[in-house]
């Protein structure tokens, strides 16, 4: 019952709400913060393949700029909500800022299944999207990036839209794309390795072995891969996975106590990342259902799918053992649960610090887009890691300093930085 009741906005404004009453934030900078300077919201009209005209709506919150062009994916979902992509746009104003990235936070999307709509279909989407905002995104102003159900060639089909009617090459337009058409070294990568850059700090913060540790993943899209590629190439045993079933439309978790094989699930694992169950327990895994990712005798939870996953009704089901959670999904954890957490002195590593590393890359290929430039891999990935360590230790140690809680760490970092360039710029 409480799932239906969910609200991403008002989660994004109570977590918001509490650290501005711990800074003493002023109420005209409150009163900008919680809410986004701007929103457009637009039909997008697509003739489709049999002739028939559908109209889909479209989104585009720019939450707040101060600091640098908005920055953030745009998602296809059947259940996107204004609500969501408003949420998702404040998070990505205080991710960009604990990464101390010089932007700001944006999010777009189109309520549409792209499961049942063909690649032309999704073209006319894409470019009809660009074709309502054009005016009021570009390299200077607001930069997308692909989220949910979006990809590069999505990014690419509106990339060419943009150019089309501002008659210019502006690969610094939107990142995401393909490598050699502008797309950087490293990306695909960078968010499940960010959250393992994270891991390994954490670790260290709490005298633990990465090699002597255990993890249980939800999750088995791109964040999840690479996630479970770092951990365990770093000596570190992921027992658990839980994924997506597209045809009985419901998770399962994998669990192989003496370590799942990442190569091996991957042979089993469809496009959108559904891990074949027949084929899994041929290879030894117990299939489960799907919420006992959380239930495991683990050291470490790495939630990697959606919001809303660790809540009042579930939290108390996380084992003793767990000493760290690391939030690869923006918001898997509601207040409540949080709260609970807190009290039992998980060590949590905030969502929007720890997979920042998505954002990172994305900063890292408009930089290289607008330079036409690009680097190699590795120094994408050395850069990556430099900044994700050194946000992490920014965060790690006024959480000391001051006995706070992680995330509300990470929120007084990034609110105050954002309050500040508000402050400079004299819009309050």
């Amino acid at each position: 019952m409480a799932e239906k009741s969910f609200n991403a906005f008002e989660m994004a404004q109570k977590q918001f709400d509490k650290v501005a009453d711990m800074i003493g934030l002023d109420e005209g900078t409150r009163e900008l913060l919680r809410n986004p300077l701007r929103e457009y919201h637009f039909s997008i009209p697509v003739r489709m393949d049999d002739g028939s005209v559908k109209v889909f709506r479209g989104f585009r919150v720019q939450h707040n700029d101060a600091r640098g062009p908005a920055k953030g994916g745009i998602r296809f979902h059947p259940q996107e909500t204004v609500d969501t992509v408003r949420a998702l746009a404040m998070w990505m104003t205080w991710k960009t800022a604990v990464a101390d990235l010089p932007l700001g936070g944006g999010k777009g999307g189109v309520i549409c299944d792209p499961h049942n709509l063909s690649p032309r279909e999704q073209e006319q989407i894409s470019r009809g999207w660009v074709r309502q905002v054009f005016k009021n995104v570009g390299p200077t102003a607001d930069v997308p990036a692909p989220d949910v159900m979006t990809n590069a060639q999505h990014m690419l089909w509106m990339l060419d839209e943009f150019e089309a009617l501002t008659g210019g090459r502006y690969p610094g337009f939107i990142t995401g794309k393909p490598v050699g058409m502008g797309g950087s070294l490293g990306r695909t990568e960078a968010t499940g390795y960010g959250l393992i850059f994270t891991v390994r700090e954490a670790m260290k913060h709490l005298n633990m072995k990465i090699e002597e540790s255990v993890a249980s993943v939800q999750g088995f899209g791109n964040v999840a891969q690479y996630a479970i590629e770092k951990y365990t190439q770093l000596g570190g045993k992921v027992i658990c996975v839980s994924s997506w079933d597209q045809n009985d439309q419901t998770s399962y978790a994998f669990r192989k106590m003496e370590g799942i094989d990442l190569q091996e699930l991957l042979g089993i694992t469809d496009r959108f990342g559904g891990i074949d169950k027949d084929k899994a327990r041929e290879l030894g895994y117990e299939v489960l259902p799907g919420d006992q990712w959380l239930d495991q005798d683990v050291d470490v939870l790495l939630p990697c799918a959606l919001e809303n996953q660790i809540t009042a009704d579930n939290v108390e089901r996380i084992s003793k053992r767990v000493k760290l959670i690391a939030e690869g999904a923006n918001g898997p954890t509601t207040p409540e649960a949080d709260a609970v957490l807190e009290k039992r002195g998980v060590f949590v590593v905030p969502d929007f610090l720890a997979n920042a590393g998505g954002v990172t890359c994305s900063y890292f290929e408009q930089v290289q887009s607008n330079m036409n430039f690009y680097w190699p891999k590795e120094e994408v990935l050395e850069r990556l890691d430099d900044k994700m360590t050194s946000a992490f230790w920014s965060v790690a140690n006024l959480a000391d300093k001051r006995k706070l809680y992680m995330r509300d760490a990470a929120y007084i970092i990034a609110i105050e930085r954002v309050a500040q360039a508000c402050k400079d710029r004299g819009w309050v």
